[in-house]
């Protein structure tokens, strides 16, 4: 059977016994932060395990798509060195939320590898934790499997736990004796041993109860059952090959790399390595970067870099120059879309992404490898065996190299890394980093606000609450330095104890409003935020004058504060639309928000079509027209981004942040203001999208009166258009496309008297001279522009034979010239040192090849004058 054969039938066989097929969930979790990828068929059921969510079905079965490469489950190091080390694989699971329990996961489990998968069951071993009488007794008394393939193991073999507290219980795993000759040959080798004789297929594990925080175990109302196989091992088992490598599921991704590389599979074993290193990795790289994840430094994205650049270090090793990972990614696109055709669809991404961090490496690679040589051969000298951390360090800060990466490669010559070292060098950087952003910081804030900071000087913002209240005066701020007054027509900065402004920050402008007391008018034109605990009024007093210590009255600008509302929340649901539309890896990577537009600024590989922009731009308007309540919490920073808030990348919060949550498609960590339900932003127009950098796209967008305003103005252009063209608006497009046809046969029939009149002239022809033997013509062309002038030039050459030719012209009110040589006279004569000359009369400058240079230049009066020269300039030349 292919591995395609066995997944097929895997859920076909589950499907036919009453469970829901379950699509693969995503690598990366949706809703559980504790995880940095999907490790399990059993992550995307966490919550119904835990009894914190139902589903419509009580048994599913899944082939979920797994990563393993990064925290607590990494296999990263293993891969490519075994037979079964992978770090994307593939995990055939069934599972039951209160349906079947033991008996029924051990009857199916055994009838589908021995009467659907044709095992021999005298090669079938079984381990159950060695407490679990119930288990031995299904498969002893039920299934007839001898009690000396039955082996009782430990709570560290057979019993499984989702963490210290929480669903737990026993497992039982299907094991397979491959023979002695995958054995160690130790007397002792059983179910257990490290070596590849008694390999374990199938996990089964019975939650049957619930650990409490003092380890008691009580048993569950509904017992579940989980199950873990892995597609690439069975199919290893089923096609009778000794490594999963050797599957057809890997096959075509090999010979990919034994094309590029010119190296063949299983002649080296060094080499095998790295095609199988290449193979897996190449793998894992086109799953995720399918998923959206971009290379970066953080995170998710380091790991992909991570598995990145381990790739190309091994496509080095094979003799690969250049840029070649993409070319296999392809060829995993071309084996595994018809499973996954997320694998497809984000093929475009991933060529473009994928190739670019290749091209980004390869350029540091072979510098950073001699530096890591020089390192180890200083250390042989010496007899060491450790690589210093900051030399580990070096290599990772100048040239991109992972600390794993290193690792690796030491670990060829029997060395370690310091890793301690490492991270000492790694904490030292970021806080010289951060000392340097404050001193930064520091020196970009004028004087008088740092005064501030020292003398402990802060607003408190309550515009959440209110828009209008009474407040004191603490602080007056003219041309950087405080006062204690200022008078009418000054402009100034004004600080209060609390104000409902609020200052500019997360992209929001500040608020407009007016500060009012007895005699006092003053206009705030904008609100700023020198440093987040201060907030700052700057105006102008239009009326009376104000001093420290009085108590005004400050009043937001309602209008602008709900337009600015509006645009705010709006950018939260295009954020979430992007990442519905275009997929998860789109990230905020900048946004202006006023009362005026939006700006939203975000991660993405490409322009996005017109269809793309018309669907976000539909989705949004059917949310705000769903009329959602726009709903804030304040909570924990931690336990908000755990709940799934998105927080913007390089943004600092506090312990504390403001989550804005929308229906069950936004929740966003954020400190600005919004609109209390989805429906009062009215409308969203969407108006431009644009690149700003490699992968970062821009949009614009209006909402609420200046998105009316915008479509007022449009609906005016195109009534002013319609009458124009005296037609109506839904004519328009049918007329535009006849008077473009229109337009095309008048240029048509222009160019043919174009072409007379080019005839006409040429034939008519200019004097030819012969200069000391040498033939040159000169001639200025009325009416033609420099392609016919070019046209005219090679009548003129096929004329005269051998020559050089000068033709002039007046084109929007400049001169033009050609110039052509014919190939005979190019060597003595070249047209592009000619033209030069002759460029400098009109006040221009020129250029060509050999046998045709052009130039032009303002001075149309000297064009006689050039046309004249040509003559003079051969005859010096002779």
């Amino acid at each position: 059977m292919k591995g395609e054969e066995i997944r097929v039938a895997f859920l076909r066989y589950f499907e036919q016994r009453g469970h829901k097929v379950v699509r693969s969930s995503p690598l990366v979790p949706y809703d559980d932060p504790t995880l940095l990828f999907t490790n399990a068929g059993m992550v995307q059921f966490k919550k119904v395990f835990l009894q914190e969510e139902t589903r419509a079905y009580n048994k599913a079965t899944t082939v979920q798509k797994c990563l393993r490469a990064g925290g607590k489950h990494n296999d990263l190091e293993n891969v490519g060195r075994t037979a079964r080390h992978h770090t994307f694989f593939e995990m055939l699971g069934n599972f039951s939320f209160g349906d079947y329990f033991k008996e029924g996961a051990i009857e199916m489990g055994w009838e589908f590898l021995v009467e659907h998968l044709h095992l021999p069951p005298e090669r079938l071993w079984v381990s159950i934790f060695e407490e679990d009488e119930e288990a031995f007794n299904i498969w002893r008394e039920q299934i007839g499997l001898p009690a000396q393939r039955i082996v009782r193991m430990g709570e560290k073999d057979n019993f499984w736990a989702m963490g210290d507290t929480g669903p737990c219980g026993p497992c039982s795993e299907i094991i397979i004796d491959q023979g002695e000759e995958m054995g160690c040959g130790s007397p002792e080798c059983g179910v257990g041993c490290d070596c590849d004789r008694f390999l374990e297929l199938w996990n089964l594990v019975f939650m049957q109860y619930n650990r409490d925080n003092n380890g008691n175990l009580t048993p569950l109302p509904k017992p579940c059952i989980d199950t873990g196989m892995g597609l690439e091992r069975i199919t290893a088992v089923v096609q009778g090959v000794k490594s999963n490598y050797d599957t057809d599921l890997f096959h075509g991704i090999i010979e990919r790399i034994e094309e590029i590389s010119a190296v063949r599979y299983k002649a080296d074993e060094g080499r095998d390595v790295s095609i199988r290193v290449i193979a897996d990795h190449a793998r894992a790289v086109t799953f995720l970067m399918a998923e959206g994840i971009l290379p970066s430094n953080e995170g998710r994205g380091y790991v992909l870099r991570r598995i990145i650049r381990r790739a190309l270090r091994h496509g080095k090793l094979l003799g690969i120059e250049g840029p070649f990972l993409v070319h296999v990614a392809e060829k995993v696109v071309e084996v595994m879309e018809g499973a996954y055709p997320e694998v497809r669809e984000g093929k475009g991404y991933l060529t473009q992404i994928l190739q670019r961090e290749e091209e980004r490496f390869s350029e540091t690679l072979d510098y950073g490898l001699k530096v890591l040589w020089e390192e180890v051969e200083r250390l042989k000298e010496k007899g060491g065996k450790v690589l210093p951390g900051e030399v580990v360090f070096r290599l990772y800060d100048t040239f991109g190299f992972p600390a794993d990466l290193t690792e690796d490669i030491v670990r060829e010559e029997g060395m370690t890394i310091d890793l301690e070292g490492f991270e000492h060098s790694m904490e030292v950087q970021r806080k010289r980093a951060r000392e340097a952003w404050r001193e930064e910081e520091g020196e970009r804030l004028p004087t008088v606000y740092r005064e501030m900071i020292s003398e402990g000087i802060a607003t408190q913002f309550v515009g959440y609450e209110t828009l209008k209240i009474e407040s004191k005066i603490i602080k007056i701020i003219k041309e950087d330095h405080v006062v204690s007054l200022a008078r009418e027509g000054e402009e100034v900065g004004i600080i209060t104890s609390h104000t409902p402004f609020y200052g500019e920050a997360g992209g929001q402008v500040g608020d407009r409003g007016i500060i009012t007391a007895e005699g006092l008018l003053l206009e705030v034109k904008d609100t700023v935020r020198p440093f987040p605990e201060l907030i700052v009024h700057k105006g102008v007093v239009k009326e009376g004058e104000v001093r420290v210590g009085d108590k005004v009255f400050l009043q937001v600008d309602e209008e602008n504060r709900w337009a600015t509302a509006r645009n705010h929340t709006a950018t939260h649901l295009l954020q979430a639309a992007l990442r519905r539309v275009l997929g998860r890896h789109v990230n905020q990577a900048g946004s202006l928000v006023s009362s005026e537009r939006l700006r939203f600024d975000f991660t993405h590989y490409a322009g996005l079509d017109q269809g793309n922009l018309e669907e976000i731009e539909a989705l949004v308007n059917r949310w705000i027209w769903e009329d959602t309540p726009v709903l804030v919490e304040v909570m924990a920073t931690e336990e908000a981004i755990k709940r799934g808030a998105t927080a913007l990348f390089g943004e600092k919060y506090g312990e504390e942040a403001r989550v804005v949550s929308i229906g069950d498609y936004s929740q966003e960590l954020c400190g600005g203001t919004h609109v209390r339900r989805t429906g009062e932003i009215g409308i969203f127009k969407l108006v431009s999208e644009s690149g700003i950098a490699a992968s970062v796209r821009r949009i614009e967008a209006l909402t609420g009166q200046g998105a009316l305003n915008y479509l007022r103005n449009k609906e005016r252009e195109l009534m002013e258009a319609a009458q124009l063209l005296k037609a109506r608006p839904e004519e328009l497009p049918s007329k535009i496309k006849k008077l473009l046809e229109e337009q095309k046969a008048l240029e048509r029939q222009l160019e043919v008297l174009h072409r007379r009149v080019i005839a006409v002239q040429t034939k008519g022809g200019p004097e030819v001279r012969e200069v000391k033997g040498i033939k040159v013509a000169s001639y200025r062309a009325e009416e033609v522009d420099p392609k016919g002038l070019r046209e005219m030039g090679d009548g003129i050459k096929d004329r005269i034979g051998s020559g050089i030719v000068l033709l002039g012209g007046e084109k929007g009110g400049s001169a033009t010239l050609v110039l052509m040589v014919t190939k005979d006279l190019a060597d003595r004569f070249r047209a592009d040192e000619l033209i030069k000359e002759v460029a400098e009369i009109v006040g221009g400058k020129g250029g060509g090849s050999p046998t045709l240079a052009q130039a032009g230049g303002p001075r149309v009066e000297k064009l006689k004058d050039a046309l004249e020269a040509i003559y003079s300039i051969v005859e010096k030349r002779i």
